[in-house]
């Protein structure tokens, strides 16, 4: 065949232990044949971000802002451990972060559904995607630990001269402290995020905080929210006939429970982190969850959802056979792919990502999947549980199909 040509390169994001030995296994066997793939590469790689003390991390970020499209691999975010395992000179921030703070964007991630496995809740039939702002909160709180008795105190000095201060707690032993903040700007990127995700998708937005007892912080986001959607989105939702509802988290999660799916989930940064794997799990696997950064004017990034599958990793060092789980990583490049072909104008190439999505759950519902989904799969069909490199030559097979 005649190789798909690109106009536009991707952001190619490469990272660390298994999912980057994975991810030259899907370049080499499922895109090279069929696309003439065009991308600025950027080693994310622990020992080129020590290298480059972290510079390149930037710079991919950077580039995405200039064309557009990036599609990440799995990265470590170092920890004690791995400061010493890596002879790191420090402990190197987590590059979704750094990349999500450039962006100004929001991840969605949402499950891929197979007829062979079936959610844990079994009335959920459609996927819930869920919208994690990804800023702020937890991931960028000032903690002090409270060695002995005192007070504790929240306070701030603005430049027009606003002070403010107000006793958080007055210790009569030791304790912790945790100091959070968020910004305005950032809410507001948040919001629209989701509500453009949400009319790109023609899919019901619910958001959910718990303003009831955080009566600044998460009534910011609820007020932020409601204000963004009245003045910008509400005519557009209304024409579409799609829905935007708030209530209490402790009340989306009972009402997400008896759904059947079907629309997108926004919450705040942790709330979205846990949620997400919830989610994900529910569905059957965290290797099976999608995953894309979107910012506000329209920047995408894609990767999957899970880590670098670290124990995997070990025993491919020792030479031993490992059935890590591609889905997720495949659909990092495919969703990419067709976000260039669709901003480019390039029907070959959103149809090449169609079809390569296509061909992965083709093989899993012939059977042929990694070891981790063969032990979820409904009673009765029959699997060929194989390792990783078997899986991608399925998924090869049947593309090769369409295309020779």
């Amino acid at each position: 065949m005649q190789k798909i040509r690109m106009t536009t390169p991707l952001v190619e994001m490469d990272g660390d232990e298994m999912t980057r030995i994975i991810w030259r296994m899907i370049k080499d066997e499922l895109l090279y044949p069929f696309v003439d793939l065009k991308t600025e590469y950027y080693d994310l790689g622990l020992p080129e971000r020590e290298k480059t003390k972290d510079k390149v991390t930037f710079d991919s970020a950077n580039a995405t802002l200039k064309y557009g499209v990036a599609v990440k691999c799995a990265t470590i975010t170092p920890n004690k451990q791995r400061v010493e395992e890596y002879n790191l000179s420090e402990m190197w921030k987590s590059p979704n972060g750094t990349i999500r703070a450039i962006l100004d964007g929001t991840v969605f991630r949402a499950p891929i559904i197979i007829d062979s496995i079936k959610p844990v809740v079994r009335n959920w039939k459609k996927p819930i995607t869920i919208a994690r702002h990804a800023y702020g909160d937890v991931y960028k709180c000032t903690e002090y630990r409270v060695p002995t008795s005192g007070v504790a105190t929240l306070s701030f000095k603005g430049n027009d001269g606003t002070e403010f201060s107000k006793t958080i707690y007055d210790f009569e032993c030791a304790g912790v402290l945790q100091g959070m903040y968020n910004k305005d700007s950032s809410i507001e990127s948040f919001a629209h995020s989701c509500f453009k995700f949400a009319i790109d998708t023609k899919q019901d937005l619910w958001f959910a905080t718990k303003d009831t007892i955080s009566k600044q912080y998460d009534q910011t986001f609820k007020l932020i929210f409601e204000a963004i959607y009245n003045e910008h989105y509400k005519a557009e939702f209304d024409r579409l006939g799609i829905t935007y509802f708030y209530t209490l988290i402790d009340d989306a999660v009972a009402r997400v429970i008896r759904s059947e799916g079907g629309y997108i989930w926004a919450c705040k940064n942790y709330d979205g982190d846990v949620m997400s794997d919830m989610v994900s799990t529910a569905f059957g696997s965290l290797a099976m969850m999608t995953s894309v950064l979107v910012s506000p004017d329209g920047k995408y990034e894609y990767e999957a959802a899970h880590g670098t599958v670290t124990r995997h990793y070990y025993r491919h060092l020792k030479g031993e056979e490992t059935s890590t789980n591609p889905m997720a990583t495949i659909f990092a490049w495919s969703g990419a792919l067709r976000k260039r072909g669709e901003l480019d104008g390039i029907e070959e190439l959103c149809e090449f990502a169609n079809n390569l999505e296509g061909a992965c759950i083709g093989a899993l519902n012939d059977g042929i999947m990694t070891k981790d989904l063969a032990g979820l799969v409904d009673e009765g069909v029959k699997v060929t549980a194989v390792n990783t490199a078997g899986f991608i030559a399925a998924v090869k097979e049947r593309l090769e199909k369409i295309y020779n």
